[in-house]
């Protein structure tokens, strides 16, 4: 949810920042913008709409200045404007702010400096802290930056230029993501690595509350106290191609052909010849009373397939939480739940605060994360990263897929520890699990065309409804998810089952339902439900890796591979994947940045 980059250096700002934009465009965003430092003061050139935009008022050359701030924004306070865009002047024009977050009590403030004189060009938020900025200093930069700290509260990263400071600029984070670039004569902020990868590889990562002084020649972080602090330096093994579609029409498609090889990188060395070592995590089944699985969107459906694999084999009881509602219910917590935390970014806000309240209240929490060194990476006792690898597209794809497979080596590790599950099939999971990178590759190319072919049959739809039981509906709760958020058609899950109950109702002629078959216990159940829907005129698309029992009841077939029946929803999720993004391809949408979404959502 929005983005920031900051250079300073010998090099000229703008084509540098636009550049480091455009690598965030992923987040998601309405409105752009970027400040310049030089001779002339801070110059600010910002707009409305997509990068383009910016691009063509700066002409990727203007304003010119060796120090700059940039920001692409997704609208809370005040609606897409060039007036709200980020940056932000103060009042004497002598400041200039980006924010990501929420600054909660903005209307007290706004109130407090109005008192004072202060008027306003804006509807946000962020505009107060440029004018607290000029409100506060008095000659030292660090002083006004630490009133302004304590006086403001809520969430945010902030990239502060100040006019007359040569080539610094400051930045300030607290529960929004931000990284400190490092370079040789040059150094950079960003919101994500991506962003300035082809830069540095080189980052430090301020905490809660520091304050970052950065020059071309060094930076400063100063702690909560004002005493300077030394920071890990991090040395990313990304690659900048790695943000690059390498052929690919769209990111998504290049990520849904990446997974065999992040679930091969999640998977491989944490199964060795001893059994699943979880990068020193120490877990022990038996001294475990309840897991929660807490998280928001696709990490929550990857959460409900955990569930069922954890439960049925481990034999333990696990409940799945919405971040957003799990510290509003007063949980049940203590020292022998684990609560799991499961976030693509790391940065995730209501996930951040669920964490938090999880430790408050005694539990034990493990993260599953993609980004290192991220937040809910830190805050955690225990973190299991995911090895995805950078996701550009907005809709998730090897992201959730290895989530999934992580909390399949967590659900196999806790069934080991308590003798609930036999040797024979405990080896015959571990083996099927090492043989999934390989077998997804081989399927995601076979059924890449046929995904093409049912998208341009049934692209028209209005709505679709996917239903299935057990892991069938956990699955289905995500390629609903894929389908609406890309393709903008409306899309729900239902436990099949729960059809008689009010859905069927909404099934008419040509209404379009997916119906996913392959747990084979509850195959026979799930055709009832699907006869059901076909007989009040439904188009059925059927998902099962056992074709002959379902297909006399369906117009068209997705066959899964054969494996262990506990390991189909990987497949599953593969099929869905592409069956939306060719969909959304036929409707004409933005793939990588559906309308209305951001990738990382560090807001509640």
């Amino acid at each position: 949810m929005c983005g920031i980059v900051g250079y300073t250096g010998k090099n000229q700002a703008t084509p540098i920042l636009i550049d480091g934009l455009e690598r965030l465009e992923y987040r998601g965003y309405d409105s752009s913008g970027i400040a310049v430092s030089n001779d002339s003061g801070i110059e600010i050139i910002k707009s409305k709409g997509r990068l383009f935009e910016l691009k063509k008022l700066t002409n990727g050359t203007k304003p010119e200045g060796v120090t700059g701030i940039g920001h692409t924004r997704w609208a809370t306070h005040g609606g897409p404007s060039d007036e709200n865009s980020h940056p932000h002047y103060s009042r004497d024009k002598k400041f200039a702010v980006v924010h990501n977050g929420i600054i909660e009590n903005y209307l007290e403030l706004r109130e407090f400096l109005s008192e004072r004189g202060f008027t306003f060009r804006s509807e946000t938020d962020t505009e107060i802290v440029s004018m607290l900025l000029e409100y506060y200093y008095g000659g030292d930069m660090l002083d006004a930056i630490i009133k302004l700290r304590n006086k403001i509260k809520g969430s945010y990263a902030l990239g502060i230029l100040h006019d007359g400071e040569g080539g610094a600029f400051y930045a300030l984070r607290k529960d929004s993501p931000l990284v400190i670039g490092l370079g040789e004569g040059e150094n950079f902020i960003a919101s994500d690595i991506p962003a300035i990868l082809p830069y540095t590889r080189k980052f430090i990562i301020p905490d809660e509350k520091e304050v970052a002084v950065i020059t071309p020649e060094k930076v400063t972080v100063y702690n909560r106290n004002k005493e300077t602090v030394e920071k890990k330096i991090t040395v990313s093994d990304l690659s900048a191609d790695a943000a690059e579609k390498d052929g690919f029409a769209h990111f998504m498609l290049k990520e849904i052909f990446e997974q065999p090889g992040a679930i091969k990188k999640t998977v491989h060395d944490r199964i060795t010849p001893d059994g699943i070592k979880l990068d020193g995590v120490k877990l022990n089944g038996n001294d475990i009373r309840k897991i929660y699985m807490v998280a928001c969107g696709s990490a929550y459906h990857a959460g409900a397939v955990g569930k069922y694999f954890i439960e049925k084999l481990a034999r333990l009881e696990v409940e799945t939480d919405l971040a957003s509602e799990f510290r509003y219910r007063n949980p049940l917590l203590g020292s022998d739940c684990l609560t799991v935390i499961i976030s693509q970014s790391g940065e995730t806000a209501d996930s951040l605060a669920a964490l938090r309240e999880a430790k408050r209240r005694g539990s034990r929490v493990l993260a599953v994360v993609n980004v290192v060194d991220s937040s809910i990476a830190r805050e955690a006792d225990d973190v299991l990263y995911t090895r995805a690898g950078p996701e550009i597209a907005v809709a998730t794809t090897k992201g959730y897929t290895t989530q999934v497979a992580v909390l399949y080596l967590l659900g196999l590790k806790l069934a080991h520890d308590r003798g609930t599950v036999s040797a024979d099939e405990y080896s015959s999971l571990l083996s099927e699990l090492k043989r999934v990178p390989e077998k997804l590759g081989a399927f995601i190319d076979e059924i890449n065309p046929q995904a093409q072919y049912l998208a341009g049959k049934y692209y028209p739809a209005q709505d679709a409804y996917f239903i299935g039981r057990g892991a069938d509906w956990s699955a289905a709760l995500e390629g609903a998810l894929k389908l609406k958020e890309i393709s903008y058609i409306h899309a729900e899950a239902y436990a099949a089952g729960e059809l008689k109950h009010g859905t069927i109702s909404l099934i008419e002629k040509n209404s379009l339902v997916l119906g996913i078959a392959a747990e084979p216990a509850l195959r026979e159940k799930t055709l009832s439900n699907i006869k059901e829907v076909r007989s009040r005129g439904a188009a059925v698309i059927g998902v099962t890796d056992s074709p002959d029992s379902i297909k006399a009841e369906c117009d068209d077939m997705i066959t899964l591979p054969q494996t262990h029946p506990a390991l189909t929803p990987l497949f599953t999720a593969a099929a869905l994947q592409l069956f939306a993004y060719y969909v959304a391809a036929a409707r004409g949408g933005d793939i990588d940045k559906p309308r209305n979404l951001a990738k990382s959502v560090t807001v509640e």
